[in-house]
């Protein structure tokens, strides 16, 4: 896993954390990665370096604008690429593990494109059933 990966994995992580509690913590990002407290925590000091995150004194981790940015990004595109794999029949376990991978080196060009032939598709079918 390359740099550029890791952080748009964790940053992902601690959006969709956010969304399911209230506040974030090491311990929580770790649990949802399945990593080590010792390796997030790594991690995480490199993101804020970076100024992707701010960690309190509390260590409660939150997204810096530029953070939620990527954060929302990569997780839209795991969304619309999951959704995808899975029309085509792929199972959903295999699709949502498929996505992470693919959502970090795909285009943007790419993933627009896919989203909209999906999208002409799902109105296709709607109008013909």
């Amino acid at each position: 896993m390359d740099a550029k990966e890791s952080s748009e994995d964790y940053l992902e992580a601690i959006l969709i954390i956010s969304n399911e509690k209230k506040v974030v913590r090491n311990i929580d990002i770790a649990r949802h990665l399945e990593f080590s407290k010792p390796s997030v925590s790594i991690a995480l000091k490199k993101l804020k370096e970076k100024g992707l995150i701010e960690i309190d004194g509390d260590n409660l981790v939150t997204l810096t604008k530029e953070g939620l940015e990527i954060a929302e990004k990569t997780y839209q595109k795991h969304l619309g690429i999951t959704r995808v794999l899975i029309s085509l029949g792929v199972d959903k376990k295999t699709a949502e593990k498929d996505a992470c991978r693919i959502e970090h080196v795909i285009s943007e060009e790419t993933f627009n494109a896919i989203s909209e032939h999906a999208q002409k598709m799902l109105t296709k079918v709607k109008k013909e059933g």
